[in-house]
């Protein structure tokens, strides 16, 4: 597996690079996964490949320095302030049931599983699913990754001639207040959590050197 060291870049930087190594691995007709770390400077939100705009207030995101970029993947937006976000590209046949997109995100998502048991944190899938408002992290999917039933990572495919991008969320640490200003609605914490809520003697670093080894 290729890593990517992990590195703070612009949204629209940090999607243009996770498009560049699925187009790569096309191209190339690559059998090597890639497995990216990044997070993002400005916070920026990213909106779902078809997702309406409608809810965003463009002026209060320019007031409070925030970019906004959309995503390869579908989904519902997010907030990348203070995060870690991860990118993983492969072709469909690396993985036991790539042609199936439920078993594939699992598959995918199974590497963060084993990683975060290393940090004594037992992490599984989400329940039944349930949608609800513009902030992905309130969306629950059988494909998400959570803590005692509180989600803490959100993630979201696109895949291109047989080649699969999955990236995903994992929740550092959050401004509610924030959030409910960016998104326009309540933000039920008890449905989510931070790895500083679950260990708050975890620094951002503590998450990045533990995902540095996943294999």
């Amino acid at each position: 597996m290729k890593f990517i060291p992990y590195e703070v870049k612009t949204g629209a930087e940090n999607m243009q690079i996770d498009c560049d190594l699925l187009e790569q691995a096309i191209v190339q007709q690559s059998s090597e996964p890639v497995f990216r770390l990044y997070g993002w400077s400005p916070a920026c939100v990213s909106l779902g490949r078809n997702q309406k705009n409608d809810f965003i207030d463009g002026n209060f995101l320019r007031e409070n320095n925030i970019d906004i970029v959309r995503r390869l993947t579908g989904g519902r937006a997010l907030l990348h302030a203070d995060e870690i976000t991860y990118s993983f590209v492969c072709h469909a046949s690396y993985l036991k049931n790539g042609e199936n997109i439920v078993s594939s995100y699992k598959e995918i998502s199974q590497i963060l599983i084993d990683a975060f048991k290393k940090l004594d944190i037992e992490l599984e899938f989400g329940g039944k699913p349930k949608a609800c408002g513009n902030f992905c992290m309130l969306v629950s999917t059988g494909a998400d990754l959570c803590y005692q039933g509180r989600k803490l990572i959100g993630s979201a495919q696109f895949r291109k001639e047989n080649y699969i991008l999955q990236h995903g969320s994992i929740l550092y640490d959050y401004d509610r207040e924030l959030l409910e200003k960016v998104f326009k609605e309540k933000v039920d914490t008890s449905s989510i959590i931070s790895v500083k809520e679950i260990n708050p003697e975890l620094k951002k670093e503590d998450i990045i050197d533990m995902l540095r080894n996943v294999n």
